[in-house]
């Protein structure tokens, strides 16, 4: 009896030890001189944890659905999505790392002012793209989305995930298309108390009022300017004397604007307005779907163009699985991937991938997605996209947006 407890024993003991091994193998395995057939070998049969909002039950599911899909059936590694705000991310980050604890996350969906908090915090794995094969393939890595975000300098530590991109929305049946600032103020001259935006600091107000910079000012102007709230007030001011003579003829003649895009899409579907706007290009066919906006509503840019942003894709610095990290962000990369999110039914999210680097089977994959009646083209949208803005001008520009223009 006492033979089988030792042997009992001295299996269990090996078993434990063996699995002990498998663990430490995770966590120390060396990124810096692996091969991607070497990554590919060390995260097979593993977990990944992926970090992100998870306030959308689209997105939600696309997540759920299809990444995790061909991530277990390409190369049989589970994905644990774990819903969370990014700042409880970052606080769960920097306390795991003064704990010097086993990290639980290993991706997270970051970008701007995070993206910048958590590198300055060495919470960042750090430069990894260059492991990325569907980057390399792919991504135009010479683009300004590609080397920085909200003007921080990226240097490799995070992966384009998506775009999204502002646009306007109307009735291009009843009303033509204000493709500019110029003609938007005609526009609401025309029209008086039926125009208005979401007041800053919403984020898609605030996107309009930047647009409206870059069409009076131009962004050349803007993109370089110093942390500094009076040289901002200088450069814009004619942009903010642009929206103080467009205010007179706004709904409530300007005095109060809509709290939230939410409302001011209200508003348009109740005919109150003619105009809203989104920082989603896939917005206006969703609501035309559900009959909250007619079928005739268009969506559509300045000739100028209109700002777009990325969202990204970071690696934690004590995350346990980092070669499954790559694995995934890799997966999330393919031509795949990146035209089922773009797909309204799934998601609706753009492309991140360059389309001169895409083969003609590739590209019909994209061209064959149906957008939804009122979304404009991939290739309208790219060719009007502009970059945004250094993060630390944002609220500046807020600022003065709001000791200027609301009120009597």
């Amino acid at each position: 009896m006492k033979k089988i407890i030792v042997m009992f024993l001295i299996v269990f003991a090996s078993m434990s030890f063996i699995a002990c091994q498998k663990e430490d193998k995770v966590q120390a395995f060396d990124l810096s001189q692996a091969s991607w057939e070497d990554i590919l070998k060390e995260a097979r049969g593993t977990s990944v944890s992926f970090y992100g909002w998870g306030g959308s039950q689209r997105v939600n599911e696309w997540l759920d659905n299809e990444v995790a899909d061909y991530l277990y059936n390409q190369y049989e590694i589970k994905l644990d999505r774990v819903p969370m705000n990014i700042d409880e991310i970052l606080n769960k980050l920097l306390g795991e790392k003064q704990l010097d604890a086993e990290g639980t996350i290993d991706v997270v969906w970051i970008n701007g002012e995070n993206f910048s908090t958590a590198k300055s915090n060495d919470l960042l794995y750090g430069s990894f793209t260059d492991k990325l094969p569907n980057f390399k393939k792919y991504v135009d890595s010479d683009s300004r989305e590609a080397n920085f975000d909200f003007g921080y300098s990226i240097d490799g530590y995070e992966a384009p995930f998506g775009k999204a991109q502002f646009v306007l929305i109307a009735d291009g049946n009843e009303v033509e298309l204000p493709r500019n600032h110029e003609a938007l103020k005609k526009f609401v001259m025309e029209n008086p108390g039926m125009v208005t935006y979401p007041a800053l600091p919403d984020f898609v107000g605030s996107a309009f009022v930047r647009n409206i910079i870059y069409d009076v000012v131009g962004f050349e102007t803007v993109k370089d300017l110093p942390d500094d709230k009076e040289a901002v007030r200088e450069a814009i001011q004619p942009a903010i004397d642009y929206l103080l003579d467009l205010k007179p003829y706004l709904w409530q003649e300007g005095r109060t604007y809509p709290a939230t895009s939410a409302l001011l899409d209200n508003m348009y579907s109740d005919g109150e307005v003619l105009l809203t706007m989104t920082y989603n290009p896939n917005h206006v066919a969703g609501k035309i779907q559900t009959s909250e906006f007619k079928e005739s509503s268009q969506a559509f840019l300045f000739d100028k163009g209109t700002i777009g942003n990325t969202h990204y894709l970071a690696i934690a610095d004590n995350g346990k699985n980092k070669a499954a990290a790559l694995v995934l962000i890799n997966a999330i990369l393919s031509p795949e991937l990146q035209a089922s999110k773009y797909d309204p039914e799934l998601w609706g999210d753009l492309p991140v991938l360059d389309n001169s680097k895409l083969s003609e089977e590739e590209k019909e994959i994209f061209n064959s997605i149906p957008l939804g009646k009122g979304v404009p083209s991939q290739e309208e949208l790219l060719e009007k996209r502009v970059p945004e803005l250094p993060v630390y001008l944002i609220p500046h520009i807020e600022e003065i947006w709001m000791e200027t223009i609301p009120g009597e």
